[in-house]
């Protein structure tokens, strides 16, 4: 899978990035974190309240996983003049609902770190890029739709309970198709964020606001910690979410050098992992928001779209619960229906390109089927069975040709 590069890294005497700021960018990496947050942040308390964390430590996850991905979204977008958008392990923070033995803080802490040094060596050895080279575009284009199709249903299926709200925004986003493309889904959150208010969905009466205070974790190993936690989280990280992170901006065009941003992503995360910061990884749906043409007509201006959400998550994470908060005030259609409009783009230039090669059209169907289909095999997710089971069929029918 070797798309041509959309962008080269960055190189003297390029343009300045004030020239590439667009409000539809900035807007696009706010709506990268709101689904990002709102998806997936209860999980993530659960996951926490499961392990045994107290309120604090539970605030100073939040700080480490804010910190991190704002880092690793700025950093490299900036280096690379290209999206590169992270976010916290989502099938890791379910994962690890489910291993709550008994196990002391330190020893989870523990498992945090062996999991990131992991994911650091796994990108800067090289063997992680190798592997993701080899797995053709109508397989990765069929995965990608096949993530994304939720939530384009969602925003869909959201007109059952709150049909003004919905049908208000998609009336928003198609007449800015019309008359101002660029700032079509800013139009449509605006149409949302007013019409929920008007109707009195907005939820802000719980709101406080207030620095989060991180706490270290002097990290302690054990075997238990080792089999139960480390290894099933960098194994669910890496193939639930890294993979389709990679093939997410590969789809988009970006020919993201794999090795060197898994390596750094590891690295921060090894340093944030005593306070909390259990996995980040490449994000993969709420990336596609920030490479999509919402974020800017021209592919080489969307990278300050990962970069505004990269401000975003630092500062998400500097005040911890509270703007979690802020974002679950809004109602939970107008999130489904912001995430499935932003991504129709998305959704389908990666259907046009998984279907656009005879040969590889059924592999490509069955890889978009498995992976919309939420298939999870060994904690597993439904991403990394979708591009084996492509990829089997693609073998199979490679041979009966020959």
């Amino acid at each position: 899978m070797s798309p041509t590069p959309v962008i080269p890294p960055a190189l003297p005497g390029r343009r300045s990035i004030l020239h590439d700021v667009s409000l539809s960018a900035i807007v696009a990496g706010f709506i990268t974190v709101l689904v990002g947050y709102t998806s997936s942040a209860v999980i993530v308390f659960q996951a926490a309240q499961a392990l045994g964390a107290s309120a604090a430590e539970m605030g100073s996850w939040l700080w480490a996983l804010g910190l991190g991905m704002g880092v690793t979204c700025f950093l490299p977008s900036l280096r690379l003049r290209m999206p590169v958008v992270t976010a916290w392990s989502t099938p890791g923070a379910a994962m690890l609902m489910g291993s709550a033995l008994g196990l002391p803080m330190p020893e989870v802490i523990g498992a945090f770190v062996i999991s990131a040094l992991l994911i650091a060596v796994a990108g800067l050895t090289g063997w992680f890029e190798k592997a993701m080279n080899r797995i053709p575009m109508a397989l990765a284009s069929g995965m990608l739709a096949g993530v994304l199709l939720r939530f384009g249903l969602d925003a869909f299926l959201a007109i059952e309970t709150q049909p003004v709200l919905v049908l208000a925004m998609l009336v928003a986003y198609f007449a800015g198709r019309m008359w101002f493309a660029r700032y079509a889904v800013i139009a449509t959150l605006a149409t949302g964020v007013l019409v929920a208010a008007a109707s009195g969905l907005l939820h802000t009466e719980n709101l406080q606001w207030q620095l989060a205070r991180p706490v270290f974790t002097m990290p302690a190993f054990s075997v238990s910690a080792l089999f139960s936690i480390a290894l099933p989280l960098f194994i669910v990280t890496m193939t639930s979410q890294n993979i389709p992170g990679v093939v997410v901006a590969r789809a988009s065009g970006y020919a993201l050098p794999v090795s060197p941003v898994i390596g750094f992503i590891g690295m921060v995360n090894l340093l944030l992992a005593p306070f909390g910061a259990y996995a980040i990884n490449l994000a993969a749906i709420s990336a596609a928001i920030s490479m999509g043409r919402e974020a800017h007509d021209d592919p080489a201006r969307r990278y300050v779209a990962a970069m505004a959400a990269g401000l975003f998550y630092l500062a998400i994470g500097l005040l911890g619960g509270a703007v979690v908060a802020l974002f679950s005030a809004f109602p939970r259609e107008l999130i489904m229906a912001i995430a499935g409009i932003a991504l129709l783009g998305t959704i389908a230039s990666s259907l046009l390109t998984a279907l656009k090669d005879e040969a590889s059209r059924e592999p490509a169907v069955i890889a978009f089927l498995v992976t919309a289909s939420g298939l999870s095999v060994a904690g597993i997710g439904a991403a990394f069975w979708g591009l084996v089971a492509g990829g089997l069929a693609m073998l199979a029918l490679t041979r009966v040709r020959r």
